[in-house]
């Protein structure tokens, strides 16, 4: 796995997941694979044209010799017309919402994992919040026995 929406694991309940490419250049890929891409504030569009990923923000690759590059530039998302068109339909019936939620490999590919989620509410966060802080003491506490 090259990077991960954290944030989206923590606000959104997956519902269901969807494998997307990516247009990148090739400067980007090798960026990606050294660990220079962020999620912060990154979301999906989807357009007339296609679904675009907007907000993902990729570091310059170091041994680039290109001046005018964008980090944060739009990316285009290769998707199906029938995904897409099955995404817009339960998005629309259901009130969910589209989020990136990883990059990873496939083979020579980078592909991004899209998925349909529900936000969370607030109680349902702070009930994660507790558990997990839970599962650390108890954890510490075996280990120290």
């Amino acid at each position: 796995m090259l990077a991960q929406n954290k944030k989206a694991f923590f606000d959104y309940e997956v519902i269901e997941s969807f494998e997307a490419g990516i247009e990148l250049s090739g400067s980007e890929v090798k960026s990606i694979r050294g660990g220079g891409a962020n999620f912060a504030g990154a979301r999906i569009l989807i357009k007339e044209d296609g679904t675009y990923l907007i907000g993902l923000n990729i570091q310059k690759y170091k041994f680039t010799t290109s001046e005018s590059y964008d980090p944060a530039r739009t990316r285009k998302l290769l998707l199906h017309k029938k995904e897409l068109v099955a995404m817009q339909s339960k998005m629309r019936s259901a009130g969910l919402t589209l989020v990136p939620m990883k990059l990873y490999n496939k083979g020579s590919l980078v592909k991004v994992q899209v998925a349909l989620v529900r936000g969370k509410k607030k109680f349902e966060k702070r009930e994660l919040i507790k558990k997990r802080v839970s599962n650390l003491s108890l954890a510490r506490r075996l280990k120290n026995q």
